[in-house]
């Protein structure tokens, strides 16, 4: 077996052409294996087996720097650099992170996990080599996906400018997480059908070099291309064409669906832990397929992450032009919502919450400022959702409730949710925000009632005294739980209160608390610098009241366990009862 005699890169280039065709077998071998028991991006990896053994083959990484975009591609990498063991056996699976990472390895040169960014760091690697009199190849590895992110169309349009060696390898598969949207892949699909002869050429236009490769999938044809390019004193798009999901059948057929995959079965496909109950991405896509049949108006808009609402390929089929993707391009998305309301229609834009953070200026400037009524749906904006560094889902709230004409809702239930997703496209007044509630849906079947447009109203739950539990969205029911075992202990009934609005405080309800009421505590599902909490606490600031924020502090987590982190941080119902009980 080559692949458990593989260092590093060194032990690559001994291997004969004939063996280099077994180490890509014995590769994927190892990712299906590891993937049906662990996950992980899929079908990245499995088209860029021979690409990355033919780059390791010829360059001399980490002298020559790979830089690699948005990290789902990196695993054959991390194979051949010294980290094979986590790919081979299971006990050390999790001895790696899914992204490329410079503290697991000297060949990783970028913590990297939102898309489009290897061009531009690429081209401030080549810079910077060039500033200090380096040598040495600099490579930049990217998607065709990638390329509708506007740092990408960045990086290439900056990359000439260089007039030094940097090699761009252009990784075209013909998709992006879904289908590829987006008028520049006319011409990748032109450059394709024409093996790259086509006039018309994308990266020529840049003032690019550029060298096409019709065998994306065979490493001597890579090798002879990449040898091509080695040491080249300007720019180069080194264009490869490959095959997604390259040597497992479902993956080659369903491209979309095993982008990325949870454990599951080699043998059928099938994922050993079925979904269930119900999904807020599945209970979005039926109210706006509904809300869609009566309403032309009325658009749901993703940036290359279509199933985020629910709307998996049939769904899309259905809502035809009312549903757009703009591709990996946050920022257009946001801007395509506020033109949308401000020519009276209704778009919902549906985003990860790590996501909200690639278009902050659109959200401020093109959309708040100017006060149009488009909505923003945030799912996973929670401890309990994406656990990897770069993917964080605690930060939305400091950035979005901060935000001036912006409301941003949180439902603790469906039933609140689908009545607040309804009001906001039916109102005209405000850019609207709904944060997702983190962990299964809760329904509690009762109508919602309340009018959302009568702004920072919040609704007290449980009327009490001394102890006042202000529960925001998914940690609501732990303020219930906080509540109910204050009564326990005290025999005093505490209040406990639902806020909805992340983005304002009831001043009023506020007041009234400090006539029978020692003690205020807050509980949010994210970052409590300039979260929510704060907002209570400064109302208080000039009073005898005792505020305690209850939310996460200020960290870059990686790979956490949630149930570790929420009692690091006090957030058991324990712990937090522990505590008030000091102050009543």
């Amino acid at each position: 077996m080559y692949l458990e005699q593989i260092n590093g890169p060194e032990d690559v280039k001994k291997l004969s052409g004939e063996q280099l065709t077994q180490l890509a077998d014995e590769m994927r071998q190892a990712l299906l294996k590891r993937a049906s028991i662990h996950g992980g991006h899929f079908g990245p990896n499995f088209g860029m087996v021979e690409a990355t053994i033919a780059l390791h083959y010829v360059f001399e990484s980490p002298k020559d720097k790979i830089v690699f975009d948005v990290s789902h591609q990196t695993y054959p990498h991390k194979m051949l650099t010294g980290r094979k063991d986590a790919y081979l056996y299971e006990e050390h699976y999790d001895d790696v992170t899914g992204y490329s990472s410079p503290q697991e390895s000297e060949h990783d040169h970028f913590t990297v996990g939102h898309t489009s960014t290897s061009v531009s760091l690429a081209c401030g690697m080549a810079k910077g080599r060039d500033l200090n009199g380096g040598t040495g190849n600099v490579i930049a590895v990217i998607g065709d996906g990638s390329l509708s992110g506007g740092e990408a169309l960045e990086g290439l349009d900056f990359a000439a400018e260089l007039e030094s060696n940097l090699i761009i390898v252009v990784n075209d598969n013909d998709m992006s997480i879904a289908e590829n949207h987006g008028g520049l892949y006319s011409n990748l699909k032109l450059l394709r059908d024409t093996k790259g002869q086509a006039e018309c050429n994308l990266f020529r236009t840049m003032g690019l070099d550029y060298v096409y490769v019709d065998e994306g999938n065979n490493v001597q044809v890579l090798i002879e291309a990449f040898q091509s390019v080695k040491d080249s004193d300007k720019p180069v798009v080194v264009h490869i064409k490959t095959l997604k999901g390259k040597g497992y059948a479902p993956a080659e057929q369903n491209k979309e669906a095993w982008h990325y995959n949870a454990p599951f079965n080699i043998e059928t496909g099938e994922a050993l832990d079925q979904p269930q109950g119900e999904d807020y991405s599945d209970i979005t896509a039926e109210f706006l397929l509904d809300k869609m049949k009566k309403d032309p108006a009325v658009v749901a808009i993703t940036s290359a992450t279509p199933t985020v609402l629910g709307f998996t390929k049939d769904k899309r089929d259905l809502a035809g032009k009312q549903f757009v993707d703009v591709g990996i391009a946050e920022e257009t998305a946001v801007a395509l919502a506020s033109g949308i309301a401000a020519n009276g229609g209704k778009p919902v834009w549906g985003v990860y919450s790590t996501f909200v953070q690639r278009t902050y200026d659109q959200i401020a400037q093109d959309l708040c400022i100017n006060n149009n009524a488009a909505t923003i749906v945030t799912f996973w904006g929670t401890v309990y959702g994406m656990n990897d560094v770069t993917h964080l889902g605690l930060y939305d709230i400091p950035m979005m409730a901060n935000i001036p004409n912006l409301v941003y809702l949180a439902p603790t239930t469906k039933e609140e949710y689908l009545a607040m997703l309804d009001w906001s496209l039916e109102q005209n007044e405000h850019p609207v925000a709904i944060r997702l509630p983190g962990g299964p849906v809760v329904s509690d079947g009762q109508k919602v009632t309340k009018d959302f447009s009568d702004l920072n109203k919040y609704e007290i739950t449980q009327k009490g005294q001394k102890v006042a539990v202000i529960g925001l969205g998914t940690f609501y029911s732990l303020g219930q739980s906080v509540a109910k075992e204050f009564e326990e202990k005290t025999g005093t009934k505490a209040t406990v209160i639902n806020p909805y609005y992340i983005t304002g405080i009831d001043q009023d309800m506020l007041e009234n608390l400090k006539k029978d009421h020692d003690v205020v505590i807050t509980l949010e599902d994210g970052i409590l610098d300039g979260g929510f909490g704060e907002k209570i606490a400064r109302f208080y600031g000039d009073s005898d009241m005792k505020v305690l924020n209850y939310g996460l502090k200020k960290e870059f987590l990686d790979r956490y366990d949630a149930a570790e982190v929420v009692k690091e941080n006090r957030l058991t119902r324990e712990q937090i009862t522990e505590d008030v009980m000091k102050f009543v």
